[in-house]
């Protein structure tokens, strides 16, 4: 087939698969669904590439390939599971041994409060509390994985009244579609408007037609009061609210400057800095039918659309949220290039090896059918004959057959068991261009032979790329997981959430575990040794404990238990010792001053302990 044109962007790596070269026109037709006349153009390739992306996860690309024209046999394609297991592989390392909300100041040791402490513990408290009800480690490890396999991954923040707290829901990014300005160049920056769209399928048992949905979030300057109505076909939607004067009514706590008509709100974030803007939710259905070709999924016609209604009765016809963001996350696997937006998935750069190794794999089943049920060439041999037809029946080699020969016969048997070893021995190069080419190492997917190791120090030179690969995704990650945690304190100070107080947000981040085996011996003696020696603080030295994974809930609490007991132990040796430079030495502290802290004061001094 040849290349019409050469197309460079976040998917060009995918070029080389037909499907790409005009989704529009995807050989026999294998996208269908994305075809549709709504669908716009620049995101075909994007979605295109998902969809090959996903068939490989699931060991059907060689079905796609055989669709698309790109393999005849490719319905005989053995696949093994391969590129799922790098995909979870990688998960695993991403994700580290665990993942923990972390609000800085929050964990101070006991006797230690500086400026911010408790608000800040009080906020940690609140977020973990959160996170536990809305299981946050199974979202992480569902958009997690996605972002690794398709490059890009989405959440969505909602407010519940009926459960009290923020919901934390994930999304297929196939269904994502964002709305940039056109001077919009820095990936870091966000959309003003973002669609959720997706077709529901007919219905023919309910009656119900093909339908489009899509759910719109965008940021607009502030409006007058709505109020959703019911006209007498039963279409809804919503109207300003008008006072007896015919003057639209403004939402309580809005102001409307009069010169200018901007009206401006408050949020309980930002005391003292007024917003102009909003966000509007708008949810609404269209048949199939009722779309002409030329509307496309971002100007849609709102008359022909019918619009949800939530739950409270709230239709959701440009609802305003009473927020100044747009409650959603989009998560991609990589830092962009310089204008753009998408991400790149780990199986990007190994894709083509990924098919060679398919392709060898298949034809190792084939060579080790002939090797293990040789083709048998017979001279002489007297057959079995059909009585019916005269004609010699078919040979079989079954265990224990015997062919009589006559004089001069013979029989030879094709050996491919060189074939089958070469095979095998080019499944091995495969898999080592692959641990290579994806950085996440031969000794990292456990394929090394740990014999091939002299030292612990060649294993890290080993996992250098990889830790290399892990950072760099978890860089990629970091602000994205900070805004989302911001957003789900402010989403609670909105809805006005028992505990959640008016004021600035926190800034609460997310805590990887570490993605390799770590020597906990060596990092309880370092730790020993540096909190002793008071180069460490018991702060860090507890926090290097976490990480190396040694049970530890609570950092605080873990702290406070330790200074509880060595404040009893001290007390207990002043009693037995009288002596008060032991005391002092015991506990760390300088020899100087000694007249101040007596060997009585300490042993009866209760409220120096830690509650």
């Amino acid at each position: 087939m040849g290349l019409r044109k050469l197309i460079t962007d976040v998917w060009s790596w995918l070029d080389y698969k037909p499907v790409m070269a005009d989704p529009r026109r995807p050989g026999r037709n294998a996208w269908s669904d994305l075809t549709s006349s709504w669908v716009p153009d620049e995101d075909l390739r994007r979605l295109s590439a998902y969809r090959l992306l996903a068939a490989y996860d699931s060991n059907q690309a060689g079905q796609v390939a055989a669709i698309t024209g790109d393999d005849s046999a490719g319905l005989e394609r053995r696949e093994l599971g391969d590129a799922s297991k790098l995909i979870d592989t990688a998960l695993g390392y991403l994700l580290g041994s665990e993942q923990t909300i972390i609000v800085p100041g929050a964990e101070q040791a006991a006797g230690e409060q500086p400026e911010g402490h408790a608000e800040a513990a009080a906020v940690q408290e609140r977020l973990r509390a959160w996170a536990e009800k809305e299981l946050l480690p199974l979202r992480l490890q569902q958009a997690e994985r996605t972002a690794l396999l398709l490059g890009d991954s989405v959440y969505s923040l909602a407010w519940d009244p009926a459960k009290g707290r923020v919901l934390l829901r994930t999304w297929d990014p196939g269904l994502y579609f964002a709305e940039w300005p056109d001077d919009e160049q820095d990936s870091g920056e966000f959309p003003t408007r973002v669609h959720l769209a997706w077709e529901i399928p007919e219905d023919v048992r309910r009656g119900t037609k093909a339908r489009l949905r899509r759910i719109t979030y965008e940021l607009a300057p502030i409006a007058p009061a709505s109020r959703p109505v019911t006209d007498k076909d039963g279409a809804r939607f919503r109207e300003p609210v008008a006072g007896d004067d015919g003057v639209a009514l403004l939402v309580p706590g809005d102001v409307q400057h009069p010169a200018t008509g901007i009206i401006t709100r408050a949020y309980p974030w930002a005391a003292g800095r007024p917003s102009a803007y909003t966000c509007y939710l708008t949810d609404a259905e269209w048949d199939l039918d009722d779309l002409k070709h030329s509307d496309l999924l971002y100007d849609l016609p709102l008359h022909k659309a019918t619009f949800r209604a939530r739950s409270d009765g709230e239709v959701l016809d440009r609802l305003d949220l009473q927020i100044d963001f747009i409650p959603l996350i989009h998560i991609t696997n990589n830092i962009p290039h310089s204008g753009d937006h998408w991400g790149k998935p780990t199986l990007a750069t190994v894709l083509q090896a990924l098919d060679e190794l398919s392709a060898t794999d298949t034809d190792s089943s084939a060579a080790s059918a002939t090797t293990g049920s040789p083709i048998i060439g017979l001279a002489g041999a007297r057959l079995p004959i059909d009585r019916n037809t005269g004609q010699p029946l078919p040979v079989k080699v079954r265990a224990g057959t015997v062919w009589q020969l006559n004089d001069g016969g013979r029989m030879d048997v094709l050996d491919t068991s060189a074939q089958l070893a070469e095979l095998r021995s080019r499944v091995d190069h495969v898999l080592d261009r692959i641990a290579a080419n994806s950085r996440l190492t031969s000794a990292g997917l456990g394929t090394l032979n740990p014999t091939a190791l002299p030292s612990g120090y060649a294993l890290q030179l080993a996992l250098g790329p990889l830790d290399s690969l892990v950072a760099a995704m978890r860089l990629a990650r970091a602000h994205k997981y900070v805004i989302l945690l911001r957003m789900v304190q402010r989403l609670h100070q909105a809805g006005q959430a028992q505990g959640w107080p008016a004021g600035e947000s926190a800034p609460a981040q997310l805590a990887w575990g570490p993605h390799t085996p770590t020597d906990r011996a060596a990092i309880l003696e370092e730790v020993v040794k540096g909190v002793g020696a008071s180069v460490l603080s018991v702060e860090t030295g507890v926090r290097m404990l976490q990480d190396a994974g040694y049970p530890i809930d609570d950092a605080q609490d873990e702290i406070a238990r330790i200074q509880a007991r060595a404040f009893d132990a001290a007390a207990r040796l002043a009693d037995a010792t009288g002596d008060n430079a032991a005391v002092r030495e015991y506990l760390g502290l300088p020899q100087t001053g000694a007249e101040i802290l007596t060997v009585p004061s300490l042993a009866s001094a209760t409220d120096e302990r830690p509650k």
